[in-house]
């Protein structure tokens, strides 16, 4: 067999691994989903009076909040369907599944693909249902369909580059524990870019890292794509970021793994 069709056979194997290891574990789906939907629920009914009324003047209120900040709610879905990936990976490097794969003749990236390929399917998943529970809280999203295609598509975008940086992560980590600790960051840009409050409200050293850091430009497309603001350089903005992470990261996981396979 030449090496496409081995590496395609291969990849869809490890896919199919991680999808049933999805479906028989579903609290890792549920965890994912819960952070989200929790800090979703938090900021609107809590702050969303306040914060909406700073947004859109007295006429903003919990209405005008809620629209603001689900792109925020959405990448730190993101971001924590990659906290769970750089766990599951780094339990495959640590209790021996990656030593009985170096003694099989399958293709070895085929392992970080199906990591990856299955991390994306989980996280459009979840996003899915954040944006439904978001809808019932009062998100009010005036996208067509083509608008709707679009943020889908900067969302998977997105999350492959988010898990490909987890693979890494989690092929790094030495202990599992330690795999969970080291997303943590991602989860945290959101607050630190224009996820819950503009950035023109920030202190000025605060409001150069929020507008220069990657998620930004990702929550100002969505908000562009989603609602009718203004996008502008943040939609190459946000793709040149992922397209970026996507190819550095890959390339560290690869060369970590096979590191770690050769020994």
């Amino acid at each position: 067999m030449t090496t496409l069709p081995l590496a395609v056979r291969d990849s869809n194997t490890m896919l199919r691994r991680n999808l049933l290891r999805m479906r028989r574990y579903p609290s890792l789906t549920f965890m994912v989903i819960g952070m989200p939907v929790i800090f979703l629920l938090l900021f609107v009914y809590v702050f969303g009076g306040t914060l909406g009324n700073g947004l859109g003047g007295a006429s903003g209120g919990r209405a005008a909040y809620a629209n603001y900040v689900v792109p925020g709610i959405l990448l730190m879905a993101i971001a924590g369907t990659a906290q769970g990936t750089a766990i599951t990976v780094a339990m495959d490097m640590t209790e021996g599944i990656i030593a009985r794969f170096r003694t099989m003749a399958i293709f070895r990236p085929s392992v970080l693909t199906g990591h990856v390929v299955g991390a994306v399917i989980q996280t459009m998943l979840g996003l899915a249902v954040v944006v439904g529970i978001a809808l019932l809280v009062g998100f009010r999203p005036n996208a067509n369909l083509v608008e709707w295609v679009a943020a889908a598509g900067v969302l998977a975008m997105t999350a492959l580059a988010l898990t490909s940086l987890s693979v890494a992560l989690g092929l790094v980590a030495k202990t599992v524990e330690s795999a969970s600790n080291l997303p943590m960051p991602l989860v945290l840009l959101p607050f630190l870019g224009s996820g819950f409050v503009p950035t023109d409200s920030m202190p000025t050293a605060v409001r150069w890292f929020a507008e220069y850091q990657p998620f930004t430009p990702i929550m100002e497309t969505l908000r562009g794509l989603l609602l009718g603001t203004g996008i502008g350089a943040n939609a190459i903005g946000a793709a040149a970021w992922c397209a970026a992470i996507t190819v550095l990261s890959f390339w560290w996981a690869k060369s970590r793994y096979n590191r770690n396979t050769a020994r």
